[in-house]
């Protein structure tokens, strides 16, 4: 078992990491009756993305020996109706000064991000949009 869930009450939840005792509360957005004080589950999910695409990188970089300690992404979750879902996730991400990277290196990572599992998760109906800003 990975985790375990609580509803506590006003439209909010109580989620445990099981192997931790990590815990993340959530709450339901203002757009939909909830008080907007915590991440909202479809918050979470495109959180997933950003932290999905951060750690990929990570364990792909300790071979590749890129460095992206630093690194930054920024998300915006747009909702859409009919049926209420997740229409559109997106991600800009802000990589390090600390070293220029090269032609391929950046080739890498963006392929790396749009292949983390996560990504390889979410429905095709859901658009995905990464902006990669590079330094200078």
């Amino acid at each position: 078992m990975t985790s375990k869930v609580v509803y506590t009450g006003d439209l909010r939840t109580l989620a445990t990491h099981v192997r931790s005792g990590s815990t993340i509360e959530t709450d339901a957005p203002v757009d939909n009756q909830g008080k907007g004080e915590r991440f909202s589950p479809t918050d979470l999910v495109a959180v997933a993305l950003a932290t999905c695409i951060l750690t990929t990188y990570g364990i792909s970089n300790a071979t590749n020996k890129i460095n992206i300690v630093g690194a930054v992404c920024y998300v915006e979750k747009i909702m859409v109706s009919n049926p209420r879902k997740i229409g559109e996730i997106k991600i800009t991400l802000e990589f390090p000064e600390s070293a220029p990277f090269s032609d391929r290196e950046k080739q890498a990572l963006e392929i790396t991000a749009r292949s983390c599992p996560v990504m390889e998760s979410l429905h095709p109906d859901c658009k995905k949009t990464l902006t990669f800003n590079w330094p200078v």
